[in-house]
């Protein structure tokens, strides 16, 4: 794992042109063979339920799976890893435009006609290039793990593994779009008229991409004083922003790094990566929050626990340490405190921060309801960039191209572990609020107690455990959904 997420590192930071997996998989076989799996399926099939003994097999078995799913596949990973760093995209008024910048130059682009005209070539290479690639990784990954009969076909499999019911959250999913679709109906119209001056009717995905930009706020979010605005809020709770030198943070420009910010961490402890492309303003703001929760998390983590504790696990914990801190741009007291926001605009932008919320919310659901059609085999690979056009545009009221079908798909039900950390991360504020009051960020006492309650246990517990243990019912979307409700009114 250390060597691989290095060389993933070094690959997605545009510091190589690809990464070299298949010698690391060879050098590595042992631990990836039949025998392997076979060691780790029994482990987690005669250990008891609710023990350690079973947290660990069942880490080790996912890791396992996934791990030898991948293996076959790292040819196809290195040469889309290397196509995407050295693929380019002609813009329409003369430029040559990196792919990997591609998301952030659309964003960017205020004359709608030139941002349309960039993600429509992006699209066409995607379509032409990209597309095929990830379709046949999709089609291969589903064929090899439903090869190893962990149980019945790739879903179940995934649900026996992973502990979570893609029916019942897919069904909280539906109902989180019909109770909130009423609220989306009435507030994207407005905001795409005040912000981008054109109605729900015409409104692209690539729209999106520029509405949730912000830049009417790029003023309160200087760039410049990004990473010392961090490292400031993280000191004054009582914690070292980078833990004793062990986590770096990988925060310029550079070529050939991805546009998509990302948390790797290579040694768990000891040597943690926090990376981030700089988009501008509030986005950046956001995203370095979110992946400085990852950081933190990876970081703290204790040096005592086994490799599967520190580093395997239920990431819907991770990614809810990443959006406990992320949330706070929806926080007036932080707002207030670490941005030049002042209090005549903190209220607008809480609205613009609870549509946006809203938004990333639908757009999760509806991408989990497509990715289990897409892996329960019902719907046909030919078909499916249909339904995820249809899917996404109704859940979002942006309209989708069909040439993202396969390449808006997160690995192994990632948007699952995404939609439990949004609900676990609401539970998780509530107990901070209740232990140190609303400015917990600012508390000197909440770092150390997130420390040795949270980060310092790494992923030992699911999702629903840490949520019992800090005196929780069930994880749902209700805490959430008034959440928004008071953003936006």
């Amino acid at each position: 794992m250390e060597t691989i997420s290095r060389e993933s590192y070094l690959a997605y930071a545009g510091l190589k042109k690809t990464a070299e997996l298949q010698p690391i998989y060879e050098k590595y076989s042992d631990v990836l063979g039949e025998e392997a799996l076979d060691l780790t399926l029994d482990a987690f099939r005669s250990t008891a339920e609710n023990t350690d003994d079973r947290r660990s097999a069942q880490a080790l078995l996912e890791w396992e799976i996934e791990t030898q799913a991948a293996k076959p596949l790292a040819a196809l990973d290195e040469r889309e890893i290397e196509w995407e760093n050295s693929a380019i995209i002609h813009s329409p008024d003369g430029r040559v435009i990196q792919y990997q910048a591609a998301p952030i130059e659309i964003a960017n682009t205020s004359d709608r006609a030139l941002r349309l005209a960039l993600d429509e070539a992006r699209a066409k290479l995607v379509k032409e290039e990209h597309a095929p690639m990830r379709l046949e990784r999709l089609q291969r990954e589903k064929e090899y793990i439903e090869s190893l009969g962990i149980d019945g076909d790739y879903n179940a499999s995934f649900e026996a593994v992973a502990g979570i019911s893609l029916d019942a959250l897919a069904t909280s999913c539906e109902r989180f779009l019909r109770d909130t679709e009423s609220m989306w109906d009435d507030t994207l119209p407005r905001a795409l008229k005040k912000s981008l001056g054109i109605k729900a009717s015409q409104a692209k995905r690539a729209d999106a991409l520029a509405l949730f930009r912000a830049s009417e706020y790029d003023d309160a979010f200087p760039g410049n004083e990004m990473e010392t605005v961090m490292r400031r809020q993280v000191w004054e709770m009582g914690i070292d922003p980078t833990a004793d030198g062990r986590i770096i943070f990988d925060v310029g420009e550079r070529e050939g790094k991805r546009s998509r910010a990302f948390c790797s961490p290579v040694r768990v402890p000891e040597e943690v990566y926090l990376v981030l492309r700089p988009h501008g303003g509030q986005s950046d703001y956001n995203t370095f929050l979110h992946e400085l929760g990852h950081a933190l998390h990876y970081g703290y983590a204790s040096p005592d626990y086994p490799f599967e504790f520190r580093w395997l696990g239920d990431n819907s914990v991770t990614e809810s340490y990443a959006m406990l801190f992320d949330h706070r741009m929806q926080d007036s007291g932080w707002l207030l405190r670490y941005t030049k926001l002042g209090g005549n605009r903190v209220g607008n932008f809480l609205r613009t921060a609870g549509f946006e919320e809203l938004h990333f919310l639908r757009r999760y659901c509806a991408k989990l309801i497509y990715e289990r059609a897409l892996y329960s085999g019902e719907v046909r690979w030919s078909e499916l960039p249909e339904l995820y056009v249809s899917l996404l545009s109704k859940a979002t009221g942006f309209e989708y191209d069909a040439a993202d079908a396969f390449v808006d798909v997160d690995p192994r039900y990632y948007s699952a572990r995404y939609l439990r950390a949004w609900q676990l991360q609401s539970v998780l504020n509530e107990e901070l609020t209740a232990r140190f009051d609303v400015d917990w960020f600012r508390n000197p006492s909440a770092g150390p107690w997130m420390v040795g309650e949270l980060l310092a246990q790494g992923q030992r517990e699911s999702a629903e455990e840490i949520a019992s243990r800090v005196g929780a019912g069930t994880l749902s979307f209700q805490p959430l959904i008034r959440k928004i409700e008071s953003l936006l009114a």
